[in-house]
């Protein structure tokens, strides 16, 4: 349960180092959260394929496992996203160490103290299986920002003229001639014309 309502698509991600949930399940739930949001102005990765998402806010929430015999309830802070996923929630590892709760990925199960005793869950395959189905389609038709491809374009055009995009940054330093820094190329090993260092000019024999 996420702020008293039942979510029955909560992915639980120990490979995530944050929380999430998505603003249609806010609507959903019909949750107000305008005077509990907070901005955020840092993106997160890894959840649209390839692209940089920003989060509208951030929201804190209580999340509550298990039945009124035995439970555990925890204040939550999610991220809170604007866009489409097969999930309500996506609980990462400051959830899972919020409530001192164990995965085991081979069996499927997550466990966590209760108030009266330990709480199991094992999870449903076949939701499983139909979110991950929802998940690929969103990946597959998802638009990359128009930024990227604006650089993109640019990147063409810059390769069609028959320029060549660098690789890396280039040193502005080394950009310079040595003369006009009062530097001069030497060799070093003589059968390695590529080993070479920089000496300064100004320098004497001895």
């Amino acid at each position: 349960m996420i702020a008293g309502s039942i979510l029955t698509r909560v992915l639980i991600d120990g490979g995530s180092g944050l929380n999430l949930i998505f603003m249609s399940t806010i609507t959903k739930i019909g949750l107000d959260i305008s005077d509990k949001l907070k901005p955020s102005k840092a993106p997160f990765y890894g959840i649209v394929p390839g692209n940089a998402s920003f989060p509208v806010g951030t929201v804190v929430l209580p999340v509550t496992f298990g039945t009124p015999d035995n439970y555990r309830t925890e204040l939550i802070k999610f991220k809170v996203a604007d866009f489409k996923s097969s999930y309500h929630a996506i609980l990462g590892r400051p959830a899972l160490a919020k409530f001192m709760a164990i995965p085991h990925y081979v069996y499927l199960l997550l466990k966590m103290p209760g108030k009266t005793g330990v709480l199991t869950f094992r999870r449903d395959l076949q939701r499983f299986f139909e979110c991950e189905k929802e998940a690929i389609t969103y990946a597959s038709t998802n638009r990359l920002p128009d930024t990227a491809e604006e650089v993109l374009a640019v990147a063409q055009q810059y390769t069609a003229s028959g320029s060549e995009i660098p690789t890396k940054k280039t040193n502005r330093s080394a950009s310079k001639s040595p003369d006009d820094i009062g530097v001069k190329a030497i060799q070093l090993q003589e059968y390695d014309p590529s080993k070479t260092a920089l000496i300064g000019t100004g320098l004497s024999d001895k």
